[in-house]
């Protein structure tokens, strides 16, 4: 007895054509840094993309989109004067700084991480004139804050890294270094060591106003901010930020601020 078997069914070039164009759209997906606003998709039946000459005057707004806003204070000490994008910064010292750069960012418009910084005053944040709402935090990360950041660097423009003292190994820097430089996202790490940084800042506070003896309230903190990285020698800028009407603002200082001796408690505690 003879038995006719179904004949197997093969792909048709249509079903092929569909998967050839969904695997171009996941790529297209993936070649988008993070951060940026795409308003749609190409169809997949789209033309190619025809190569136009660009004027002069585009570059420069090419270059300031690749550019994070910082506190104006802290941007004289860059060279881009702001967060280069797809850059990791080591921030150290007092807190103000890196609650200002923070502000910053999310008050331009830019979505953030904070990861392993339970203590971070987001009270601050507000003052600074940042916006909450685009900020997303994940205080205890346990043993994977590197592994969270990593994966944060996918969808945020800023991530904030606390490594609460731990030594990151070189491999494991490189590897998130690289995922950064791909997505187009700022990588900011504090308390901790981060080896291969592209930019370091320290703040140090070395004076405040508004305390004369002991009493009185604090209208202002004096800081002295360096910045070096890869590219540019080490900057210093005396800087203070001053509470004048509810609202945080910087300003760039001369000279030395004046200390009170008495008040070296409340210094330290700043």
């Amino acid at each position: 007895m003879t038995t006719n078997l179904p004949e197997q069914r093969q792909p048709s070039s249509e079903v092929l054509s569909k998967a050839q164009k969904l695997e171009q759209l996941r790529r297209k997906i993936a070649a988008i840094p993070a951060g940026n606003n795409v308003d749609a998709l190409p169809e997949s039946n789209a033309e190619p993309v025809r190569k136009v000459e660009t004027p002069a005057s585009t570059d420069t707004t090419r270059s300031t989109l690749r550019v994070l806003p910082v506190p104006d204070p802290i941007a004289a000490l860059l060279p881009h004067r702001g967060l280069a994008r797809g850059a990791v910064a080591a921030v150290d010292g007092a807190a103000s700084i890196l609650v200002g750069l923070l502000a910053a960012a999310t008050a331009a418009g830019h979505r953030a991480a904070v990861i392993g910084l339970p203590r971070l005053g987001l009270l601050a944040v507000t003052e600074h004139g940042g916006d909450l709402s685009r900020i997303a935090l994940i205080p205890d990360p346990r043993d994977a804050a590197v592994e969270v950041a990593a994966i944060m660097l996918d969808g945020v423009d800023v991530v904030v890294l606390g490594l609460s003292g731990a030594a990151v190994t070189p491999s494991r820097a490189r590897a998130v270094t690289a995922r950064a430089r791909s997505k187009g996202s700022v990588l900011l790490v504090t308390q901790g060591n981060w080896p291969g940084v592209d930019l370091r800042i320290e703040a140090t506070v070395t004076g405040y106003r508004g305390v004369e003896g002991g009493r009185g309230r604090i209208n202002a903190v004096q800081f002295d901010v360096a910045a070096a990285g890869k590219g540019f020698q080490r900057r210093t800028q005396r800087m203070e930020i001053r509470d004048g009407t509810g609202n945080l603002t910087w300003k760039a200082l001369d000279g030395a601020p004046k200390n009170n001796a008495s008040d070296t408690r409340l210094l330290e505690a700043l």
